[in-house]
């Protein structure tokens, strides 16, 4: 058996658990987890925000480790590399989603890390909350070497979130980028806007934010609660990265895109309140977009170019045993950016 923590019920908080993980296939990485970031995603399902937890539910999808053991049919991979595992354990493999390297978008259902389905025996998934896993090969990540683990963590979720957007349209030099908000995601917005040669802009309704948002890579601060501000700002950007999990209103960052411009969303809003104000997509040939992280090729590019360009996730080691209290810090805001367990607490 391997220890772990769950969650029992929506309010039950998350307590120490017993799993037992699978016997190493014949694709199979066996690996030690030695940190496993903690994602707002966490948070929802052990409280069944979306309604669509399975109980019990060992959360934790930003997994770094290190390999124990390998199937027959392994070649990638071996005793003593370290290692990633992301949002994604598996996927059908064969849609035309999956062929192109985007298992997030895969047409027949994807294996979520943790409370998804195998598709092999129907068990459900457990997440990194956890001393170790069991993951096909497609699905492991290498993990550079000039890479911190512990920082690169949340880079398998908080990272590959934003990279993904900003690669896929274009964003680079000579570009103008907005980051709306700057918590886990919108920090990292920031480090990779800057690294791919954008002008980047922090949109933050705290004026104290100013100096953090300059430290952290950004070019300028624009107070979204400052009416004079946005109205300085109106035509402005050609990108708009939306990092803001909750509703809120879009209308006066649409307003801030220049002609063709595009507001791309990688917060849950929903729904969108107020609506939104078609005109302002008409009359400058607007596009409002969504982006889910990125399949397993995107994000093996995100690991080695965070390498490449010293970018890491600032983050906050934890103790396993004060998750609990780390979620109720997490709902406040109160981290700076994300949390990552140490699991030699676990195995403590």
């Amino acid at each position: 058996m391997t220890r772990a923590y769950a969650a029992q019920s929506a309010d039950s908080g998350l307590a120490p658990f017993s799993i037992e993980r699978r016997d190493p296939r014949p694709d199979d990485v066996a690996i030690r987890i030695d940190y496993c970031g903690i994602c707002h995603t966490d948070v929802h399902f052990a409280h069944d925000d979306w309604g669509m937890t399975h109980y019990p539910v060992v959360p934790g999808h930003e997994i770094v480790g290190t390999v124990t053991a390998v199937g027959g049919d392994v070649t990638g991979f071996k005793v003593g590399d370290q290692v990633g595992v992301g949002c994604l354990v598996d996927s059908c493999r064969k849609c035309s989603s999956c062929e192109e390297g985007l298992e997030q978008y895969c047409e027949n259902g994807n294996v979520l890390t943790y409370n998804g389905e195998d598709l092999h025996d129907g068990s459900r998934t457990w997440g990194g909350y956890s001393e170790s896993i069991v993951v096909s090969e497609r699905f492991v990540l290498r993990l550079p070497e000039a890479l911190d683990p512990a920082a690169a963590a949340p880079l398998l979720c908080a990272g590959i979130t934003t990279y993904s957007p900003l690669k896929h349209f274009g964003v680079g030099s000579g570009h103008r980028l907005g980051v709306i908000g700057m918590g886990g995601l919108g920090h990292m917005g920031i480090k990779f806007g800057r690294a791919l040669g954008a002008e980047v802009t922090v949109f933050t309704r705290s004026a104290d934010k100013a100096a953090e948002a300059e430290r952290q890579g950004a070019h300028h601060v624009i107070v979204s609660n400052d009416e004079a501000q946005m109205e300085a700002a109106a035509g402005r950007f050609h990108f708009l990265l939306n990092t803001v999990p909750v509703p809120h209103d879009l209308n006066p960052y649409m307003n801030t895109l220049k002609r063709d411009g595009t507001m791309i969303l990688v917060g849950l809003v929903n729904p969108i309140e107020p609506p939104l104000e078609p005109a302002a997509l008409l009359f400058k040939r607007l596009s409002l977009a969504g982006s889910l992280i990125g399949g397993l090729p995107e994000t093996q590019e995100m690991l080695d170019f965070c390498a490449e360009h010293g970018i890491a996730c600032d983050i906050e080691m934890l103790d396993i045993r004060n998750i609990n209290e780390a979620y109720e810090r997490m709902q406040k805001g109160d981290v700076r950016y994300r949390f990552v367990i140490d699991m030699d607490s676990l195995r403590a």
